[in-house]
């Protein structure tokens, strides 16, 4: 089955000690959909201006993603441009252009609005709302967010967890929504708010999802070196998500397995700059890095 995705598409601009690395390709919507292009086919929903390069165009064409809903609009592309610290859990951002972005009205085509998985990469809830108002009944339906839309679009994002199946956050964004310390306090509230699958991303330390089935530890792929995490998270949930649409059997059934597959595939995107190493490894190799974690974990 086919994954639907709608996100962010940018220029992004990256500075860390060792390098820079000037416009490459980013955003929630190019991470995510090539993380699940392993998987299976993908349906992207986003905005670029003019000035992308075909080059990117061709390399999304390379993973098989479909372009259909790809608006290309009068102005320039979102830039964003931020600089790391030695350690990588320290990020700045240095410039912020959103362009075409700024106005940016997710339409999709007929062809997708009968897509059975939905996934919502983050971009500010009204628009994760406005698409969602144009599916045919998806399957499973799940939404990445951040901390910006926590302060300035609270009640829109309260709406939009009221018709989600899953929802992914990061831990501190958890206790923001929630008020809660401890992260499990914190899941039984965000069920309360709609989400039937919580899944929150710890970084370098894994993720945890709250289900029906109770709660699971994903571990994050061990790395001896971290060149550019920039776009992990978008990575681990494109993969996760990719993985569901292509297993078969229920949701329950796949979700922890989909995880671990998320999780490698962050930890291949955290090993160059943007894109440049996600979109260069195969399905072999994430397989690979699957049974070392089982390795890993098992006892």
């Amino acid at each position: 089955m086919s994954v639907l995705i709608v996100g962010s598409t940018a220029l992004d601009s990256i500075k860390t000690p060792q390098a820079k690395n000037p416009r490459l390709l980013g955003g929630s919507a190019s991470h995510a959909a090539v993380a699940a292009s392993f998987f299976g086919p993908v349906k992207l929903i986003g905005v670029v201006g003019e000035d992308f390069p075909k080059r990117y165009v061709r390399l999304y064409k390379r993973h098989r993603i479909d372009l259909e809903g790809l608006q290309i609009l009068p102005g320039k592309t979102f830039h964003w441009s931020g600089e790391y610290e030695a350690n990588m859990n320290n990020r700045r951002t240095l410039l912020t252009e959103l362009g075409v972005f700024e106005t940016f009205t997710p339409t999709l085509p007929r062809s997708h609005q009968a897509s059975p998985f939905v996934l919502l990469a983050n971009i500010a809830p009204s628009l994760q709302i406005h698409v969602l108002n144009q599916m045919q009944r998806p399957k499973f339906v799940a939404a990445d967010t951040m901390d910006l839309w926590l302060n300035i679009a609270l009640p829109d994002l309260l709406q939009l967890l009221k018709r989600l199946d899953a929802f992914v956050l990061n831990d501190s964004e958890a206790h923001q929504l929630t008020k809660e310390d401890n992260v499990f306090t914190a899941l039984k509230k965000i069920h309360k708010l709609g989400p039937k699958y919580v899944v929150i991303k710890k970084g370098s330390h894994g993720s945890l999802l709250s289900g029906p089935k109770g709660f699971f530890i994903c571990p994050a792929y061990p790395l001896h070196k971290v060149v550019d995490p920039t776009g992990a998270g978008d990575s681990f949930v494109g993969g996760m998500m990719g993985y569901l649409a292509a297993a078969k059997g229920g949701i329950d059934q796949n979700i922890r397995r989909a995880m671990i597959y998320g999780s490698v595939v962050a930890s291949f995107c955290c090993e160059g700059f943007g894109l440049t190493r996600t979109t260069k490894i195969k399905r072999q190799q994430i397989d690979q890095r699957v049974k070392e974690l089982e390795r890993l974990t098992r006892f």
